[in-house]
């Protein structure tokens, strides 16, 4: 089985490369076989499970993963206080137990007696301290370091996290959290990657004046300790990777899959084809073309999942300056774009699996914090088109509003050329989704070409801002609006559009980031879900912001595999896995 399944891993690379990041595609197989063609209800090889999920992870750091299909990995060989079960509840993971103050601001975790490191040397609270105030080092630069505002004035981006912010016993038993005030999502943080215990002696010796995260987590090897159900064991860059049962992890007794093998490459087909083969047990996409057919097998899934598919707009692009448009025009000219585009066109010839096309940015389903859903009677942002006449009154008025800007000429075509650059990471969904976003335009005379990047490139690119419009999506770290919201403030990580970083311009960006957080230090819960409406009414005034649709987790499984889960939050568990063996 390995040898053939490296054969497969080889001839992917010749195809494609890169991809991943939330959206998903989908498949149909040659002709004259079906969607199940492979499919068994019993495997020869019960300790082994072939996976492929996406590309070359740009991270396997913890602290520093952004990516969904980092945080796959992340979850399946990191661990932290709390986890999710296959119910999709936290429960205590290397913490035995919580308790909270009156005030619900701190928080006293009491640790699981006997938890060890891969590499068998003793884990306790000490090394969470260590590892929350390493994350929150802006020597790291993390994405996601804005997360450490719970802490209120005992974190800075300049300085970090106080040391008094997390505290650990002397003999390392509990773990004393300060908040700045009351979090209502904090046991989820404790259970997402960015807050993941590392392995100080690793990663302390790994570090260089170039690298002052380490470069730990850039290999498998004796650099790589973790404390999670698996350990890279070896990683062939860009073609495939390696885990192996950790029998040091505290609960070792029930994984009784002892390998993962995970297939690298962004081209579905490849994946899809060794799927069908055998080759491959799960697969977390699949080919466009093939999506119809493969719907029809019992092995294909569909998890609702809480994030949003959206185009990102750099609010300092030269674009606008180029059209001659100030800030209040460029506005309108972002508006009438997204006016244009066919958002039902996209869901039913690309997505194909039932996903329901936006005009918020929160998603749908998502919870208010507040014992409601968080979109529940809003009519949204623009209105939605299902029908070809609703999308015509769309298109009309997105040429009332490309012609108050005096872009629009009397053939209802634009009267100027209108030509900028969409960029998105290589994969074929994206690609079709961006070629009808392309045609839509065109139809009104805009010119958008497509740049396409490989994976971690285009992660680059985008966070650099050099770009014009751009592939985005966003799977929820966590089931409350603040998620979707503060990844937008000046210092955060993950700012594509670069609000609030050019002085040059007229956007006070201070205000949404003084919104965010009054929200993180509001108590009322239903005061805090209006301030949430606000600040996502400011985001969308700037429409930069451009949803296309909700997603939801198509994937298939092998049936003679069991007890491999995921959440709505994007995470797939393998760890208690189960296999049907002859």
């Amino acid at each position: 089985m390995k040898k053939v399944l490296a054969m497969v891993l080889a001839a992917s690379m010749i195809l494609s490369l890169a991809a991943c990041g939330g959206s998903k595609s989908g498949s149909q197989p040659a002709e004259g076989t079906t969607a199940a063609a492979a499919s068994a209800t019993t495997k020869t090889d019960p300790e082994t499970l072939n996976v492929y999920l996406a590309s070359e992870p740009a991270h396997l750091d913890p602290a520093l993963n952004s990516s969904v299909d980092g945080g796959c990995l992340a979850v399946n060989s990191f661990e932290g206080l709390y986890r999710y079960n296959s119910e999709g509840k936290l429960e205590p993971a290397c913490a035995e137990s919580c308790e909270v103050s009156e005030d619900g601001t701190t928080y006293t975790f009491t640790m699981r007696d006997g938890l060890k490191w891969s590499n068998g040397e003793p884990l306790d609270a000490k090394d969470f301290a260590y590892s929350w105030k390493r994350a929150a080092d802006p020597a790291n630069a993390a994405d996601y370091s804005y997360l450490c505002e719970v802490f209120g004035d005992k974190f800075s981006y300049e300085t970090g996290l106080a040391d008094d912010a997390v505290v650990a016993s002397e003999d390392g038993k509990t773990l004393t959290v300060q908040l700045g005030a009351v979090c209502p999502y904090f046991l989820d943080l404790a259970a997402f990657p960015f807050f993941f215990p590392v392995y100080k002696e690793t990663v302390e010796a790994t570090k260089t004046d170039e690298v002052p995260t380490g470069t730990w987590a850039n290999d498998a090897g004796d650099a790589f300790v973790c404390n999670g159900a698996y350990i890279l064991q070896k990683w062939d860059h860009e073609s495939s990777m390696v885990y192996v049962k950790n029998d040091n992890y505290w609960d070792a007794d029930s994984v009784t899959v002892k390998t993962l093998n995970f297939m690298l490459t962004s081209n579905d087909t490849s994946a899809y084809t060794a799927y069908q083969s055998g080759d491959l047990d799960f697969i977390d996409s699949v080919p466009v073309d093939e999506t119809a057919a493969a719907m029809k097998s019992d092995e294909f899934k569909i998890l609702q999942q809480l994030g949003t598919y959206y185009i990102g707009f750099n609010y300092n692009s030269k674009l606008y300056e180029d059209l001659g448009l100030d800030e209040e025009q460029a506005k309108v000219f972002r508006h009438a774009l997204s006016l244009l585009i066919d958002r039902q066109y996209i869901v039913d010839t690309v997505g194909q699996t039932g996903q329901e096309i936006a005009n918020t940015f929160i998603p749908k389903a998502g919870a208010d914090g507040n014992g409601g859903i968080f979109e529940e009677g809003t009519e949204g942002y623009f209105p939605l088109a299902t029908t070809e006449e609703e999308m015509e009154a769309n298109v009309e008025e997105a040429k009332k509003l490309l012609d108050s800007i005096g872009l629009l000429g009397e053939d209802g075509m634009v009267n100027k050329d209108v030509s900028f650059t969409y960029l998105l990471n290589t994969n074929d969904a994206h690609v079709k989704i961006a070629e009808s976003i392309q045609a839509d335009l065109a139809k009104v005379g805009i010119n958008m070409s497509i740049d396409q990047q490989e994976w971690n490139v285009f992660l680059d690119t985008r966070k650099q801002g050099q770009f014009d419009i751009a592939r985005e999506g966003w799977v929820m770290d966590y089931d409350d609006p603040i998620n979707m919201l503060e990844m937008w403030t000046t210092n955060s990580g993950n700012n594509d559009c670069q609000f609030g970083r050019d002085d040059s311009k007229a956007l006070d960006w201070s205000k949404y980031d003084d919104l965010i957080t009054q929200i993180r230090k509001e108590a009322d819960t239903a005061k805090r879900t209006e301030l949430m409406h606000e600040a996502e009414d400011m985001l969308m005034e700037t429409w930069c912001v451009v949803p296309i649709y909700y997603y939801n987790d198509p994937y298939m499984l092998k049936s003679y595999v069991s007890d491999v889960y995921g959440t709505a939050l994007g995470m797939k568990y393998f760890y208690h896995a189960k296999i049907n063996a002859q």
